[in-house]
């Protein structure tokens, strides 16, 4: 089976999100016909609505400067689905990940003409099931796993990381995970089991009392950022964690909502102490050497400043808004803007709205985009956009983002904003 192949087996089984099957028995099943791969090394998984990839980035760019060779497993992807499934930072090739995929095809196959499936395994059960066979075969010591939905029923936690981290819940995805706060914290904490360590980022307090409760039951005393204190102004920062003080750090990922990640990053990293090499030193290194693309991450394309950011929900939506009121510097913004259907895009755009000049709707290939003209036509866009534009192409859009912005005052900086969905800053970043 070809890398090709391989992936358009996988693509084949549906959309990651609306052809999911939520619960861990497939996955289980699944693990132990491949050998139970996920026991041959340490595992973090991370949970929570916002930061959860940010933090994994860290912890992992953490690890290898420390001299750990480290597996990293995220979702989605923004180019190629081997991003996933990373190995000392950089994604295994696509020989690699034919390979490991044929294997878990095969015993997937396998598990339904025994009868012990109905079905295969899903997309995200099967990929995430490459990268835990990846991660052994390659014989590192520590794997970290962002969770991809939730946490309860998510593939991701059929592994029994030994470390659970969450970071800051917030309502994403209610239709799946609950209506409040409490609900969707309650599924996020149930990644933590008898015997984790348990790292808590900041919370509202009806999700830290949710967290905090799953705790209890397990009589598992967190660790949490409550004893944890940071400071900076976006370009240095300040973090005391416990008796380690890290002094003038020079944090890679932009935003100043990035300090907190950073903040839980050090909290997890200290959790990994019997590592000999995982010293303060080599912590500060790794928070300065971690990247995060699709994140606030930066292109130029003529006189414009390409912003590629995947804020897909209102906290993502708050962070990048408040990023640009801090940092835009007067700048002109032609904001191009595309969302999945089951997002809450007219309150994301309440947010990032009154920032821009122009905005271009456009829609991305994934089955869940919502059409250009739906976004374009609404009352809460006509409140701030007297002449919004409905571009489904996501190529024509980014050109005639960029055309407009060349047409601002060259005494301003102009910058061309792509958000809304990860799914079309992929493809924005492909084209680019």
């Amino acid at each position: 089976m070809t890398f090709e192949e391989a992936r358009d087996y996988l693509l084949s089984l549906g959309n990651e999100v609306s052809a999911m099957k939520l619960g861990l028995e497939s996955m289980t099943k699944l693990l132990d016909a491949l050998g139970d791969p996920q026991k041959n090394y340490l595992k973090v998984q991370v949970a929570g609505t916002n930061g959860k990839g940010s933090v994994c980035a860290f912890l992992d760019s953490i690890c290898r400067s420390a001299g750990l060779e480290s597996g990293l497993f995220t979702s989605p992807h923004l180019v190629s689905i081997t991003e996933r499934v990373q190995i000392n930072g950089s994604p295994i090739t696509e020989s690699e990940f034919a390979k490991f995929a044929r294997q878990v095809r095969k015993t997937s196959e396998e598990l339904v003409d025994r009868r012990e499936l109905t079905n295969v395994p899903t997309f995200f059960e099967q990929v995430t099931a490459i990268a835990l066979v990846a991660f052994a075969d390659y014989g590192v010591p520590i794997a970290v796993l962002e969770t991809g939905l939730g946490g309860r029923l998510d593939a991701t936690t059929a592994a029994s990381a030994e470390i659970a981290a969450i970071t800051r819940i917030d309502l994403d995805h209610q239709e799946y995970l609950g209506d409040t706060i409490e609900q969707i914290a309650s599924e996020k904490a149930a990644i933590i089991h008898l015997g984790s360590i348990v790292c808590v980022g900041r919370q509202f307090p009806e999700a830290y009392e949710m967290i905090l409760g799953r705790c209890e039951e397990l009589h598992i005393v967190p660790n949490t950022l409550e004893s944890v204190a940071w400071d900076g102004d976006g370009e240095l920062a300040n973090f005391k964690v416990g008796i380690s003080r890290y002094e003038n750090v020079a944090v890679s990922l932009a935003g100043e909502h990035q300090l907190e990640n950073a903040a839980l990053a050090i909290l997890i990293a200290q959790q990994l102490r019997h590592f000999p090499q995982m010293s303060d030193k080599n912590i500060v290194r790794g928070l300065e050497t971690a990247r995060h693309p699709g994140r606030l991450e930066f292109a130029s394309v003529g006189r414009a400043q390409i912003v590629f950011d995947g804020a897909h929900n209102l906290s993502g939506a708050r962070a990048l808004a408040d990023y640009l009121r801090r940092r835009q510097n007067g700048a002109q913004i032609a904001l191009v803007y595309g969302s999945m259907s089951d997002k809450d895009y007219f309150a994301i755009l309440e947010i990032l709205l009154p920032l821009v000049r122009d905005v271009i709707f456009t829609r991305s290939t994934n089955s869940r985009a919502v059409p250009a003209n739906d976004l374009a036509r609404s009352d809460v866009v006509r409140r701030y956009a007297t002449e919004p534009f409905a571009i489904e192409s996501v190529s024509d859009a980014l050109d005639a983002a960029i055309q407009l912005a060349d047409t601002y005052p060259s005494t301003r900086p102009a910058i061309v904003l792509v958000t809304g969905s990860l799914y079309l800053v992929g493809e924005a970043k492909a084209i680019l």
